[in-house]
């Protein structure tokens, strides 16, 4: 069943302002909702970073939307502790709760002073982490020595039903490597010619038949000039190409790489319009790809308008087949 969800950025907005947000995208017609989870904001001029898994749990109470929430363990998080978190709030609420796992950007995993390894090592260091995770799901007393170690672990809280665990994958490269184990795919929205890529590349690596997600990268505001000024003052230093972004450190780093970012080169990587219709267009054009469920990133600062719009003027119209069927 497609889900149309809102993205929670924690970068951009203090979590108490966030719940609101979501609790105001259930009102207006969205079925789901996604989270971030970073220790820095990309930039200073975003300038919050509240802790996703605390705000996860409020959310998960004050709305009926279920979430996802990309991690990526094995550096800031070890995994015993993230597959703790993820069983209680998939006890709390059966079947609501998914997670995206990455191996995430020196940004936010640095900052425990450890060495911040090879995009290779840090593949590998993923994979012990997903088996790690599962194995205390399933129950097993965990000891692991490897890229990350592990002590005669037991899971005694675990859920009925498992949560699932979604690869994050931004190349086609990545993509078809977790096709092999993840339980399904989340991506970032790119030119179409590219995302399909990416799809092709999941499917062909062991992920067809599997459920893809993606997060939607747009900036509408109710002029195309705020929309575009939005999205260059939130977004431009979060164009550039993934195996940059992993790499910085600090967000004065990517407010400097951002400093180079023209206008154009922004419109490229967010879909930026006043034109409610015209996203209406380009969310079609993802859901004919496959993708089952879309969280929609609107990056500019302009939350409110954006969720009474596209409540109004794109959901009924993406989620109206779904109600004839069910009729």
């Amino acid at each position: 069943m497609l889900k149309i969800g809102y993205h929670a950025s924690h970068e951009q907005f203090k979590p108490s302002t966030l719940l609101t947000y979501v609790q105001l995208a259930e009102q207006a017609g969205f079925t789901a909702a996604s989270s971030s989870d970073h220790f820095h904001p990309w930039s200073n001029r975003q300038g919050e970073s509240g802790f996703a898994w605390s705000w996860l749990g409020a959310a998960l109470q004050g709305t009926k939307l279920s979430f996802g929430v990309v991690n990526a363990p094995g550096q800031r998080y070890h995994p015993a502790i993230i597959a703790q978190a993820a069983a209680t709030l998939a006890d709390m609420f059966p079947e609501r709760f998914w997670m995206a796992v990455g191996t995430g950007q020196a940004l936010n995993e640095q900052i425990t002073g450890d060495k911040w390894l090879s995009k290779a090592d840090r593949n590998a260091r993923l994979k012990e982490c997903v088996d790690v995770i599962r194995a205390l799901w399933d129950g097993e007393t965990v000891t692991h020595k490897g890229l990350v170690t592990v002590e005669e672990a037991t899971l005694y809280t675990r859920p009925q039903i498992k949560p699932l665990l979604f690869g994050a994958a931004v190349t086609p490269k990545t993509a078809e490597w977790v096709g092999g184990w993840a339980d399904g795919l989340l991506t970032i929205s790119q030119p179409q010619e590219q995302l399909k890529e990416v799809v092709d590349a999941f499917r062909r690596g062991g992920g067809a038949g599997k459920p893809m997600h993606l997060k939607v990268q747009l900036s509408y505001a109710r002029t195309h000039e705020i929309a575009q000024q939005g999205a260059y003052d939130q977004w431009r230093g979060n164009i550039f190409p993934n195996g940059m972004l992993t790499d910085l450190r600090r967000p004065e780093q990517f407010d400097m790489a951002g400093d180079l970012v023209n206008l154009a080169e922004v419109d490229k990587m967010v879909r930026i319009s006043a034109d409610p219709r015209e996203h209406l267009a380009w969310l079609q054009e993802d859901i004919a790809l496959g993708f089952e469920q879309l969280f929609l990133h609107n990056v500019n600062l302009e939350h409110e308008s954006f969720i009474q719009d596209f409540g109004q003027h794109v959901l009924p119209t993406l989620l109206k087949p779904q109600l004839v069927q069910m009729i």
